[in-house]
Protein backbone atom coordinates (compact mmCIF):
# COMPACT_ATOMS: atom_id res chain seq x y z
CA UNK A 1 0.00 0.00 0.00
CA UNK A 2 2.50 2.43 1.18
CA UNK A 3 4.83 1.24 -2.27
CA UNK A 4 1.16 2.40 -4.14
CA UNK A 5 1.10 5.62 -2.69
CA UNK A 6 4.46 6.56 -3.27
CA UNK A 7 4.18 5.97 -7.27
CA UNK A 8 1.21 8.06 -7.19
CA UNK A 9 2.68 11.01 -5.34
CA UNK A 10 5.16 11.01 -7.77
CA UNK A 11 2.95 10.51 -11.19
CA UNK A 12 0.79 12.99 -9.89
CA UNK A 13 4.07 15.52 -9.19
CA UNK A 14 4.94 15.28 -12.92
CA UNK A 15 2.47 18.05 -14.03
CA UNK A 16 4.57 21.33 -14.04
CA UNK A 17 3.68 24.61 -12.39
CA UNK A 18 5.47 26.71 -14.66
CA UNK A 19 4.04 28.72 -17.46
CA UNK A 20 3.05 26.91 -19.99
CA UNK A 21 0.73 28.70 -21.81
CA UNK A 22 2.47 30.56 -24.55
CA UNK A 23 1.68 33.43 -23.12
CA UNK A 24 4.23 36.18 -23.03
CA UNK A 25 5.96 36.02 -19.67
CA UNK A 26 5.48 38.85 -17.38
CA UNK A 27 5.53 40.49 -14.00
CA UNK A 28 2.46 39.95 -11.73
CA UNK A 29 -0.47 42.19 -12.89
CA UNK A 30 -1.17 45.28 -10.55
CA UNK A 31 -4.86 43.82 -9.90
CA UNK A 32 -6.45 40.22 -11.51
CA UNK A 33 -8.41 39.34 -14.02
CA UNK A 34 -9.11 34.81 -24.46
CA UNK A 35 -11.95 34.56 -25.71
CA UNK A 36 -14.65 37.51 -25.22
CA UNK A 37 -17.17 38.15 -27.84
CA UNK A 38 -17.26 40.97 -29.64
CA UNK A 39 -21.14 40.15 -29.79
CA UNK A 40 -21.28 40.47 -26.29
CA UNK A 41 -19.92 44.11 -26.34
CA UNK A 42 -22.83 45.04 -28.65
CA UNK A 43 -25.34 43.28 -26.14
CA UNK A 44 -27.45 45.66 -23.41
CA UNK A 45 -25.49 46.50 -20.67
CA UNK A 46 -27.25 46.03 -17.03
CA UNK A 47 -27.66 49.33 -15.78
CA UNK A 48 -24.98 49.98 -12.48
CA UNK A 49 -26.40 52.88 -10.79
CA UNK A 50 -27.64 50.31 -8.65
CA UNK A 51 -24.03 48.72 -7.87
CA UNK A 52 -21.62 51.79 -7.43
CA UNK A 53 -20.88 50.45 -3.77
CA UNK A 54 -19.10 47.52 -5.90
CA UNK A 55 -16.95 50.41 -7.61
CA UNK A 56 -15.82 51.28 -3.97
CA UNK A 57 -15.59 47.91 -2.60
CA UNK A 58 -13.39 47.45 -5.98
CA UNK A 59 -10.96 50.43 -5.00
CA UNK A 60 -10.73 49.46 -1.27
CA UNK A 61 -10.21 46.01 -1.41
CA UNK A 62 -6.73 45.78 -2.77
CA UNK A 63 -6.00 42.09 -1.17
CA UNK A 64 -6.15 40.58 -4.42
CA UNK A 65 -3.60 42.93 -6.03
CA UNK A 66 -0.79 41.76 -4.62
CA UNK A 67 0.02 38.26 -6.14
CA UNK A 68 4.10 39.24 -6.90
CA UNK A 69 5.72 35.66 -5.21
CA UNK A 70 5.20 32.66 -7.38
CA UNK A 71 6.47 29.09 -5.70
CA UNK A 72 6.04 26.61 -8.71
CA UNK A 73 6.40 23.14 -8.03
CA UNK A 74 9.36 21.62 -9.90
CA UNK A 75 8.87 18.17 -11.52
CA UNK A 76 10.56 15.39 -10.51
CA UNK A 77 10.13 12.33 -13.46
CA UNK A 78 11.67 12.64 -16.30
CA UNK A 79 8.42 13.18 -18.64
CA UNK A 80 7.69 16.15 -17.05
CA UNK A 81 11.32 17.21 -16.80
CA UNK A 82 11.22 17.47 -20.69
CA UNK A 83 7.53 19.20 -20.68
CA UNK A 84 9.10 21.83 -17.85
CA UNK A 85 12.45 22.71 -20.74
CA UNK A 86 10.18 22.51 -23.71
CA UNK A 87 7.36 24.70 -22.68
CA UNK A 88 9.07 27.11 -20.30
CA UNK A 89 13.01 27.55 -21.24
CA UNK A 90 12.55 26.57 -25.25
CA UNK A 91 9.26 28.05 -25.92
CA UNK A 92 10.15 27.67 -30.03
CA UNK A 93 10.41 23.94 -29.41
CA UNK A 94 6.54 24.28 -29.75
CA UNK A 95 5.01 20.91 -31.90
CA UNK A 96 1.55 21.51 -32.14
CA UNK A 97 -0.26 24.15 -33.83
CA UNK A 98 -4.15 24.50 -34.02
CA UNK A 99 -6.23 26.88 -35.82
CA UNK A 100 -9.71 27.31 -36.50
CA UNK A 101 -11.05 28.99 -39.27
CA UNK A 102 -13.71 28.59 -42.22
CA UNK A 103 -17.05 28.81 -40.28
CA UNK A 104 -19.91 27.16 -42.30
CA UNK A 105 -23.80 26.70 -41.68
CA UNK A 106 -25.37 23.80 -42.26
CA UNK A 107 -29.49 23.66 -42.47
CA UNK A 108 -31.11 20.05 -41.82
CA UNK A 109 -35.09 19.47 -41.09
CA UNK A 110 -34.21 18.84 -37.85
CA UNK A 111 -31.76 21.78 -36.70
CA UNK A 112 -29.38 24.56 -38.14
CA UNK A 113 -25.69 24.63 -36.98
CA UNK A 114 -22.61 25.63 -37.54
CA UNK A 115 -19.02 23.81 -38.16
CA UNK A 116 -15.71 25.16 -37.96
CA UNK A 117 -12.69 23.69 -39.75
CA UNK A 118 -9.88 22.75 -37.62
CA UNK A 119 -6.10 22.06 -39.28
CA UNK A 120 -3.74 20.90 -36.89
CA UNK A 121 0.27 20.40 -38.24
CA UNK A 122 2.44 18.79 -35.70
CA UNK A 123 5.56 16.92 -35.51
CA UNK A 124 5.11 14.59 -32.59
CA UNK A 125 5.74 11.04 -33.08
CA UNK A 126 2.09 9.21 -31.52
CA UNK A 127 0.35 11.09 -34.37
CA UNK A 128 0.17 9.62 -38.07
CA UNK A 129 0.70 12.22 -39.89
CA UNK A 130 1.73 15.84 -40.04
CA UNK A 131 -0.83 17.74 -40.89
CA UNK A 132 -5.01 16.39 -40.29
CA UNK A 133 -8.14 18.97 -41.00
CA UNK A 134 -11.38 18.22 -39.91
CA UNK A 135 -14.41 20.03 -39.33
CA UNK A 136 -16.55 20.14 -35.71
CA UNK A 137 -19.57 21.70 -34.38
CA UNK A 138 -19.32 23.44 -31.01
CA UNK A 139 -21.26 20.32 -29.64
CA UNK A 140 -18.22 18.31 -30.57
CA UNK A 141 -15.95 20.97 -28.00
CA UNK A 142 -18.37 20.31 -25.02
CA UNK A 143 -17.59 16.51 -25.34
CA UNK A 144 -14.10 17.23 -25.65
CA UNK A 145 -14.32 19.67 -22.28
CA UNK A 146 -16.18 16.86 -20.38
CA UNK A 147 -13.97 14.28 -21.15
CA UNK A 148 -10.61 16.36 -20.35
CA UNK A 149 -12.49 17.32 -16.71
CA UNK A 150 -13.78 13.34 -16.36
CA UNK A 151 -10.14 12.54 -16.93
CA UNK A 152 -8.74 15.52 -15.02
CA UNK A 153 -10.84 16.88 -12.70
CA UNK A 154 -8.17 18.86 -10.56
CA UNK A 155 -6.87 20.22 -13.49
CA UNK A 156 -8.05 23.72 -14.69
CA UNK A 157 -9.55 23.41 -17.81
CA UNK A 158 -9.76 26.23 -20.38
CA UNK A 159 -13.18 27.91 -20.79
CA UNK A 160 -16.04 27.82 -23.80
CA UNK A 161 -17.83 30.43 -24.72
CA UNK A 162 -21.42 30.30 -23.63
CA UNK A 163 -23.35 28.17 -25.56
CA UNK A 164 -26.58 30.46 -25.54
CA UNK A 165 -26.49 34.21 -26.35
CA UNK A 166 -27.69 36.60 -23.37
CA UNK A 167 -30.16 39.31 -23.46
CA UNK A 168 -30.00 42.08 -25.98
CA UNK A 169 -27.08 40.53 -27.88
CA UNK A 170 -26.88 39.98 -31.61
CA UNK A 171 -28.94 36.86 -33.52
CA UNK A 172 -27.72 33.25 -32.89
CA UNK A 173 -25.98 33.04 -36.18
CA UNK A 174 -24.96 36.44 -37.06
CA UNK A 175 -21.55 37.11 -38.53
CA UNK A 176 -20.05 38.70 -35.82
CA UNK A 177 -21.56 36.04 -33.59
CA UNK A 178 -19.96 33.48 -35.32
CA UNK A 179 -16.39 35.16 -35.60
CA UNK A 180 -16.31 36.11 -32.13
CA UNK A 181 -17.09 32.40 -31.20
CA UNK A 182 -14.80 31.57 -34.11
CA UNK A 183 -12.48 33.43 -31.76
CA UNK A 184 -13.12 31.47 -28.76
CA UNK A 185 -12.85 28.32 -30.09
CA UNK A 186 -9.15 28.52 -31.39
CA UNK A 187 -8.10 30.32 -28.20
CA UNK A 188 -9.62 27.16 -26.38
CA UNK A 189 -7.52 24.33 -28.37
CA UNK A 190 -4.54 26.24 -28.02
CA UNK A 191 -4.75 26.70 -24.61
CA UNK A 192 -5.47 22.86 -24.56
CA UNK A 193 -2.40 22.23 -26.77
CA UNK A 194 0.02 24.46 -24.31
CA UNK A 195 -0.85 22.69 -21.48
CA UNK A 196 2.00 20.39 -20.32
CA UNK A 197 -0.68 17.51 -19.09
CA UNK A 198 -3.98 18.06 -21.28
CA UNK A 199 -2.02 18.32 -24.27
CA UNK A 200 -1.02 14.70 -24.37
CA UNK A 201 -4.64 13.77 -23.64
CA UNK A 202 -6.22 10.97 -26.13
CA UNK A 203 -9.75 12.31 -26.61
CA UNK A 204 -7.90 15.66 -27.77
CA UNK A 205 -5.89 14.54 -30.11
CA UNK A 206 -9.11 12.25 -30.98
CA UNK A 207 -10.77 15.80 -31.78
CA UNK A 208 -8.55 16.83 -33.41
CA UNK A 209 -7.21 14.16 -35.91
CA UNK A 210 -10.54 11.53 -36.58
CA UNK A 211 -13.43 11.82 -39.08
CA UNK A 212 -16.84 12.79 -38.39
CA UNK A 213 -17.75 9.30 -38.47
CA UNK A 214 -14.81 8.16 -36.27
CA UNK A 215 -15.63 10.56 -33.73
CA UNK A 216 -19.02 9.61 -33.18
CA UNK A 217 -18.01 6.04 -32.76
CA UNK A 218 -15.84 7.25 -30.14
CA UNK A 219 -18.16 9.27 -28.42
CA UNK A 220 -20.88 6.34 -28.06
CA UNK A 221 -17.95 4.14 -26.41
CA UNK A 222 -17.78 6.37 -22.99
CA UNK A 223 -19.75 5.75 -20.00
CA UNK A 224 -23.70 4.72 -20.01
CA UNK A 225 -25.99 6.73 -18.85
CA UNK A 226 -27.18 4.34 -16.16
CA UNK A 227 -23.00 4.90 -15.09
CA UNK A 228 -22.91 8.25 -15.54
CA UNK A 229 -26.41 8.84 -13.44
CA UNK A 230 -24.85 6.90 -10.55
CA UNK A 231 -21.62 9.04 -10.71
CA UNK A 232 -23.64 12.26 -10.66
CA UNK A 233 -25.64 10.97 -7.84
CA UNK A 234 -22.71 9.81 -5.50
CA UNK A 235 -21.12 13.85 -6.28
CA UNK A 236 -24.30 15.21 -5.05
CA UNK A 237 -23.97 12.91 -2.34
CA UNK A 238 -20.77 13.66 -1.52
CA UNK A 239 -21.12 17.25 -2.20
CA UNK A 240 -24.09 17.67 0.31
CA UNK A 241 -22.07 16.08 3.22
CA UNK A 242 -19.44 18.55 2.65
CA UNK A 243 -15.33 18.79 3.73
CA UNK A 244 -15.16 18.60 7.40
CA UNK A 245 -11.50 19.40 7.02
CA UNK A 246 -10.25 21.17 3.80
CA UNK A 247 -6.58 21.88 4.21
CA UNK A 248 -5.85 25.62 5.09
CA UNK A 249 -4.22 25.81 1.96
CA UNK A 250 -7.18 25.07 -0.30
CA UNK A 251 -9.31 27.45 2.04
CA UNK A 252 -6.83 30.57 0.86
CA UNK A 253 -7.23 29.28 -2.60
CA UNK A 254 -11.23 28.99 -2.71
CA UNK A 255 -11.27 32.52 -1.06
CA UNK A 256 -8.91 33.76 -3.87
CA UNK A 257 -11.23 32.30 -6.38
CA UNK A 258 -14.12 33.84 -4.53
CA UNK A 259 -13.08 37.24 -4.50
CA UNK A 260 -11.36 36.77 -7.30
CA UNK A 261 -14.89 36.06 -9.25
CA UNK A 262 -16.18 39.37 -7.57
CA UNK A 263 -13.92 41.76 -8.98
CA UNK A 264 -13.73 40.31 -12.37
CA UNK A 265 -17.51 40.35 -12.78
CA UNK A 266 -17.19 43.96 -11.45
CA UNK A 267 -14.28 44.88 -14.09
CA UNK A 268 -16.40 42.74 -17.01
CA UNK A 269 -19.55 44.79 -16.47
CA UNK A 270 -17.65 47.88 -15.96
CA UNK A 271 -15.93 47.67 -19.04
CA UNK A 272 -18.82 46.91 -21.05
CA UNK A 273 -21.02 49.87 -19.82
CA UNK A 274 -17.82 52.13 -21.19
CA UNK A 275 -17.78 50.24 -24.47
CA UNK A 276 -21.45 51.13 -24.51
CA UNK A 277 -20.83 54.65 -23.80
CA UNK A 278 -18.45 55.01 -26.31
CA UNK A 279 -20.81 53.54 -29.07
CA UNK A 280 -23.31 55.65 -28.38
CA UNK A 281 -20.37 58.90 -28.70
CA UNK A 282 -19.47 57.38 -31.68
CA UNK A 283 -22.52 56.73 -33.30
CA UNK A 284 -23.43 60.80 -32.50
CA UNK A 285 -20.20 62.16 -33.38
CA UNK A 286 -20.18 61.02 -36.67
CA UNK A 287 -23.57 62.76 -38.10
CA UNK A 288 -22.15 66.49 -36.90
CA UNK A 289 -19.48 66.11 -39.97
CA UNK A 290 -22.14 65.93 -42.38
CA UNK A 291 -24.15 68.35 -41.00
CA UNK A 292 -21.31 70.84 -41.13
CA UNK A 293 -20.97 70.41 -44.70
CA UNK A 294 -24.39 70.94 -45.71
CA UNK A 295 -24.37 73.89 -43.34
CA UNK A 296 -21.33 75.19 -45.28
CA UNK A 297 -22.89 75.01 -48.61
CA UNK A 298 -25.28 77.92 -47.57
CA UNK A 299 -22.73 80.24 -45.50
CA UNK A 300 -20.17 81.58 -47.87
CA UNK A 301 -18.30 83.61 -45.36
CA UNK A 302 -18.01 80.51 -43.21
CA UNK A 303 -17.08 77.66 -45.98
CA UNK A 304 -13.96 76.88 -44.92
CA UNK A 305 -13.96 77.01 -41.43
CA UNK A 306 -17.28 74.83 -41.52
CA UNK A 307 -15.25 72.49 -43.65
CA UNK A 308 -12.50 72.35 -41.36
CA UNK A 309 -14.80 71.60 -38.17
CA UNK A 310 -15.94 68.77 -40.29
CA UNK A 311 -12.58 67.48 -41.08
CA UNK A 312 -11.89 67.84 -37.49
CA UNK A 313 -15.20 65.93 -36.55
CA UNK A 314 -14.20 62.91 -39.00
CA UNK A 315 -10.33 63.09 -37.61
CA UNK A 316 -12.20 62.24 -34.30
CA UNK A 317 -14.65 59.61 -35.34
CA UNK A 318 -11.55 57.96 -36.95
CA UNK A 319 -9.41 57.91 -33.88
CA UNK A 320 -12.85 57.16 -31.66
CA UNK A 321 -13.40 53.52 -33.54
CA UNK A 322 -9.93 52.97 -33.34
CA UNK A 323 -9.75 52.87 -29.81
CA UNK A 324 -13.51 51.22 -29.63
CA UNK A 325 -11.63 48.63 -31.52
CA UNK A 326 -8.73 47.98 -29.19
CA UNK A 327 -10.87 47.58 -26.30
CA UNK A 328 -13.56 45.17 -28.57
CA UNK A 329 -10.55 43.19 -29.06
CA UNK A 330 -7.89 43.77 -26.47
CA UNK A 331 -9.49 43.66 -23.43
CA UNK A 332 -13.24 42.73 -23.35
CA UNK A 333 -12.10 39.39 -24.64
CA UNK A 334 -9.30 38.95 -21.82
CA UNK A 335 -11.74 40.09 -18.94
CA UNK A 336 -14.59 37.76 -20.25
CA UNK A 337 -12.45 34.71 -20.73
CA UNK A 338 -10.96 35.03 -17.18
CA UNK A 339 -15.11 35.98 -15.71
CA UNK A 340 -15.62 32.04 -17.15
CA UNK A 341 -12.54 31.01 -15.77
CA UNK A 342 -13.77 32.28 -12.56
CA UNK A 343 -16.70 29.34 -12.98
CA UNK A 344 -14.41 26.83 -14.26
CA UNK A 345 -12.45 27.66 -10.49
CA UNK A 346 -15.75 27.01 -9.01
CA UNK A 347 -16.20 24.13 -10.70
CA UNK A 348 -12.63 22.53 -9.73
CA UNK A 349 -12.75 23.15 -6.06
CA UNK A 350 -15.99 21.50 -6.25
CA UNK A 351 -14.28 18.06 -7.64
CA UNK A 352 -11.41 18.35 -5.31
CA UNK A 353 -14.03 18.32 -2.24
CA UNK A 354 -16.25 15.52 -3.91
CA UNK A 355 -13.23 13.72 -3.87
CA UNK A 356 -12.00 14.37 -0.18
CA UNK A 357 -15.57 14.44 1.14
CA UNK A 358 -16.00 10.26 -0.13
CA UNK A 359 -12.75 9.76 1.64
CA UNK A 360 -13.93 11.38 4.62
CA UNK A 361 -16.85 9.23 4.44
CA UNK A 362 -15.05 5.96 4.38
CA UNK A 363 -13.06 6.95 7.26
CA UNK A 364 -15.54 7.40 8.84
CA UNK A 365 -17.73 4.38 8.45
CA UNK A 366 -14.40 2.90 9.79
CA UNK A 367 -13.97 4.80 12.78
CA UNK A 368 -17.80 3.55 14.08
CA UNK A 369 -18.47 0.59 11.61
CA UNK A 370 -21.07 1.72 10.21
CA UNK A 371 -21.22 -0.97 7.30
CA UNK A 372 -18.70 -4.44 6.76
CA UNK A 373 -15.12 -3.26 7.61
CA UNK A 374 -13.21 -5.96 6.04
CA UNK A 375 -12.22 -4.20 2.66
CA UNK A 376 -12.42 -0.40 3.92
CA UNK A 377 -8.71 -0.23 4.56
CA UNK A 378 -7.69 -1.14 1.14
CA UNK A 379 -11.05 1.04 -0.20
CA UNK A 380 -9.09 4.17 2.24
CA UNK A 381 -5.81 3.47 1.19
CA UNK A 382 -6.87 4.23 -2.98
CA UNK A 383 -8.83 7.33 -1.83
CA UNK A 384 -5.97 8.65 0.41
CA UNK A 385 -3.90 8.13 -2.97
CA UNK A 386 -6.59 9.49 -4.65
CA UNK A 387 -6.86 12.24 -2.82
CA UNK A 388 -3.54 13.58 -3.25
CA UNK A 389 -3.27 12.90 -6.96
CA UNK A 390 -5.90 15.85 -6.60
CA UNK A 391 -4.29 17.98 -4.24
CA UNK A 392 -0.97 17.93 -6.26
CA UNK A 393 -2.42 17.95 -9.58
CA UNK A 394 -4.22 21.27 -8.53
CA UNK A 395 -1.48 23.05 -6.28
CA UNK A 396 0.74 22.70 -9.41
CA UNK A 397 -1.45 23.77 -12.08
CA UNK A 398 -3.12 26.21 -10.17
CA UNK A 399 0.72 28.47 -9.85
CA UNK A 400 0.50 28.01 -13.66
CA UNK A 401 -2.56 29.02 -14.28
CA UNK A 402 -2.32 32.51 -11.52
CA UNK A 403 0.88 33.71 -13.43
CA UNK A 404 -0.67 33.18 -16.98
CA UNK A 405 -3.77 34.87 -15.51
CA UNK A 406 -1.71 37.57 -14.30
CA UNK A 407 0.97 38.24 -17.25
CA UNK A 408 -2.86 38.11 -19.46
CA UNK A 409 -4.49 40.62 -17.69
CA UNK A 410 -1.29 42.86 -17.27
CA UNK A 411 -0.83 42.68 -21.23
CA UNK A 412 -4.44 43.54 -22.04
CA UNK A 413 -4.26 46.67 -19.56
CA UNK A 414 -0.70 47.72 -20.76
CA UNK A 415 -2.41 47.62 -24.32
CA UNK A 416 -5.65 49.38 -23.53
CA UNK A 417 -3.48 52.53 -21.74
CA UNK A 418 -1.34 52.88 -24.88
CA UNK A 419 -4.13 52.80 -26.97
CA UNK A 420 -5.59 55.53 -25.14
CA UNK A 421 -2.31 57.65 -24.92
CA UNK A 422 -2.47 57.39 -28.94
CA UNK A 423 -6.22 58.37 -29.08
CA UNK A 424 -5.53 61.71 -26.72
CA UNK A 425 -2.61 62.61 -28.81
CA UNK A 426 -4.15 62.40 -31.59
Amino acid sequence: MEGERRASQARSSGLPAGGADGESPGGSAPFPGSSGSSALLQAEVLDLDEDEDDLEVFSKDASLMDMNSFSPMMPTSPLSMINQIKFEDEPDLKDLFITVDEPESHVTTIETFITYRIITKTSRGEFDSSEFEVRRRYQDFLWLKGKLEEAHPTLIIPPLPEKFIVKGMVERFNDDFIETRRKALHKFLNRIADHPTLTFNEDFKIFLTAQAWELSSHKKQGPGLLSRMGQTVRAVASSMRGVKNRPEEFMEMNNFIELFSQKINLIDKISQRIYKEEREYFDEMKEYGPIHILWSASEEDLVDTLKDVAGCIDRCCKATEKRMSGLSEALLPVVHEYVLYSEMLMGVMKRRDQIQAELDSKVEALTYKKTDTDLLPEEIGKLEDKVECANNALKADWERWKQNMQNDIKLAFTDMAEENINYYEQ
